[in-house]
């Protein structure tokens, strides 16, 4: 089979890393676009052996340098997001509005066989976030731009290498107490890093026409319970208060001000929303890629680095200290 070239946006995240691994070992070559090729570089080349990724330095405002990637594309997949905004250009409307909708127009301009998009889960309800409000608008270009398009809505995705549990972990080992938005009541369907990377692998080896799919995991659980089965996992107990809404704000208002905050007023009004299928659209178990890892037993793989005794305290050093005690 000839090599299809995948021109990848965002590929030195949690996603993006997966993804470059899956496509190269079945023959597909990348080229992977960074802002920062001096920082990123020794991370995105270890992932695919040599032939298969081409690394380039460009940013979002680069056009004329990101369309002359697209003359040798097959196919072009957008991974990148932001949570916050910050200055110098990194606004929502910028990355998750403008950019895809650039990306969009330079694939049909070019006969692009293929465009995936990204997005996220419940942005039609959340009307009130400027986060969601700016993915949706972005979709809308997308869909008005390129029609072999495919967005893909996942629910929370988790792996060893997010910025989900292991932000949760790390507060949790250090908090005597813990907050709890909205009672802690929130719904998600977490997705594992390569549950979803294998969903994208399959919409581009099998050309799926669905305009958006969502993804989701195997189970749904509420904020609340995904701190504690954190905790449980951490061996820790700590207090789950429920925060009133009021404070929550003011909180947000603070943590606004250092440079990667933990929780924005905008991330604070998503919580509001269940992070859930929809049944508007299909989701990744109805075009056959069922999610097979649950969220317990996966973070239960690394959540030994935020417990006390670290790779000590796993099964594996417990069961042999527990044979070398019968033993003496």
């Amino acid at each position: 089979m000839k090599a299809k070239n995948c021109l990848i946006f965002g590929g030195s995240g949690q996603i993006g890393r997966n993804l470059i691994r899956k496509l190269t070992r079945n023959n597909y070559k990348v080229t992977v676009v960074t802002r920062n090729i001096h920082q990123k570089s020794y991370i995105i080349k270890t992932q695919a052996n040599a032939g298969f990724i081409n690394i380039v330095e460009a940013n979002i405002h680069e056009e004329k340098k990101i369309r002359a990637l697209f003359e040798k594309t097959d196919i072009c997949i957008n991974l990148i997001g932001i949570l916050f905004e910050q200055k110098k250009g990194n606004t929502f409307k910028n990355i998750h509005t403008l950019f895809p909708s650039l990306l969009a127009k330079l694939s049909k301009e070019y006969n692009l066989k293929h465009f995936i998009h990204l997005s996220a889960l419940g942005i039609n309800e959340a009307k009130d976030s400027d986060y969601a409000k700016s993915k949706l608008a972005g979709e809308n270009e997308i869909i008005n731009n390129f029609s072999l398009s495919t967005i893909l809505r996942p629910s929370v995705v988790f792996s060893v290498d997010d910025n989900f549990t292991t932000n949760f972990m790390t507060l949790l080992s250090r908090l005597p107490f813990f907050p709890l938005y909205y009672n802690g009541n929130t719904k998600f369907s977490p997705i594992h890093c390569s549950d979803l990377t294998d969903i994208i692998f399959h919409i581009i080896s099998n050309n799926n026409s669905s305009k958006i799919i969502e993804c989701v995991g195997p189970e749904v659980i509420t904020f609340k319970e995904i701190l504690q089965k954190l905790l449980k996992l951490l061996n820790k107990k700590r207090i789950l208060m429920p925060l009133p809404l009021p404070l929550a704000q003011i909180t947000a208002r603070i943590f606004e001000m250092m440079p990667k905050p933990i929780l924005t007023r905008d991330q604070l009004i998503l919580l509001k929303y269940d992070n859930v299928l929809s049944g508007k659209y299909k989701s990744n178990f109805e075009i056959g890629v069922p999610s097979t890892k649950y969220f317990e037993q996966e973070v239960k793989k690394y959540c030994y680095m935020w417990r006390e005794g670290g790779q000590f305290s796993t099964e594996k050093y417990i069961l042999n200290n527990d044979l070398q005690n019968k033993n003496t």
